[in-house]
């Protein structure tokens, strides 16, 4: 029997739960889980009621220290992710973080510095990333058959969410708790599939609207313009205040345009480019022809297991990881120009002045209607997760 790695569940909310039962259920061979830790006494008795044998810890700290694993999987609130997998990594632990990578670049370029400096794993869980429909959208973006990209367009408004999810927890939807609402909450996983498509825009234009449909300090309402290196545009589109929502993303390309909604991809191919056509057609009215192709999906979506069961072949034998935690930084920069942009009421360049965004955020975080109740769970609330 091959060795197993052994890994330790730092916040058993509702997605270390989740990566709990996927060790219970079977579904990470490779992977023994030995050890959790949460502040709540409740979360750690509901977990030593699933798992008598494995550790329990009261801080991240005491988990990272004690010795009973390899590896860990960080499912805090997102302020803790950099901390903890700084504290982890330097402690020569195997990381394997949930997302986002963290509310402000500044900070996660600094766990991206010290991991650099390591040779252990550093990982992050896009698991929509296993998705073979966002695999074969990048593959058909990325394989150069149909030139450069014109425009993108995602319509991503099906994350209704009511004042009562709001009002669960003090930390939730504020600046000082949560560091912002449906980008850095719900959007973390579209953000990085439209730069993993479709590649970094150098530009970004956007309006927040904060506590436009809610009760709420933080955005709800966001529209994001892009432009690319290579004169593309794009635009994204996110809401928790649409209801029926719309999940539907239009990619462009010189030479076919692709639609993905409701799990399908539509491809349709042109006869030849719309740059050659544009200026060689002879009539001012004339038509681009074209045809529709069936598009084969094959594969399986592995979800959170397929992400985790990577990292762990990825500590036992090199073998590739679906993102590693590097990459993470991507989809947070485009978030954190979009606020700064809506704040300032101006384009932004990217990369972007992150000294200035964490300057904006301070002022924000200072003036959370949550600070003062929520001031130490920013540092250590591990009760509670990205999703729940």
């Amino acid at each position: 029997m091959s060795r197993k790695i052994t890994f330790g569940i730092i916040g058993v909310g509702n997605m270390g739960s989740s990566h709990m039962r996927s060790f219970m259920e079977g579904k990470l061979p490779e992977l023994e889980l030995t050890a959790v830790a949460d502040i709540n006494p409740e979360r750690l008795e509901w977990a030593k009621e699933q798992l008598p044998n494995i550790s329990v810890f009261n801080t991240a700290s005491e988990l990272i220290h004690s010795g009973k694993c390899e590896a860990i999987v960080i499912a805090t609130p997102h302020y803790d992710h950099p901390p903890i997998a700084i504290e982890a990594l330097k402690a020569g632990l195997h990381v394997m973080t949930e997302k986002p990578a963290g509310v402000y670049t500044k900070q996660v370029r600094e766990m991206i510095e010290v991991a650099s400096q390591t040779d252990r794993t550093f990982a992050i869980m896009f698991n929509q990333r296993t998705n073979v429909v966002y695999r074969k959208l990048r593959e058909l973006v990325q394989n150069g058959e149909y030139g450069e990209i014109r425009r993108v367009n995602w319509i991503i408004t099906d994350w209704f969410r009511t004042q009562a999810y709001y009002d669960s927890g003090g930390w939730r939807a504020t600046w000082a708790g949560e560091g912002g609402g449906v980008l850095i909450n719900q959007c973390p996983h579209n953000l990085d599939l439209w730069q993993w498509i479709c590649g970094m825009p150098n530009k970004i234009w956007a309006t927040c609207h904060q506590g436009k449909w809610h009760n709420i300090e933080v955005e709800d309402d966001v529209t994001i313009y892009a432009e690319y290196p290579n004169g593309a545009t794009g635009v994204f589109i996110a809401t928790t205040g649409d209801c029926p929502g719309t999940n539907r993303l239009e990619i462009t390309m010189d030479k076919a345009k692709i639609v993905c909604e409701n799990n399908e991809i539509k491809l349709y191919v042109l006869d030849e480019s719309i740059s050659k056509f544009t200026y060689e057609a002879k009539l001012g009215f004339a038509k681009l022809k074209g045809q529709y192709v069936d598009v084969e999906i094959t594969g399986e979506s592995t979800h959170h297991p397929g992400v985790l069961n990577a990292f762990a072949a990825n500590i036992l034998r090199g073998e590739p990881l679906y993102a590693h935690g590097s990459e993470g930084i991507n989809s947070l920069m485009i978030s954190n120009a979009a606020y700064l942009s809506s704040w300032l009421g101006r384009p932004v360049e990217l990369p972007l002045d992150e000294d200035l965004f964490y300057e904006e955020l301070k002022k924000r975080i200072e003036s959370s209607n949550a600070k003062k109740e929520v001031k130490a769970q920013v540092q250590e609330d591990m009760s509670s997760t990205y999703g729940s």
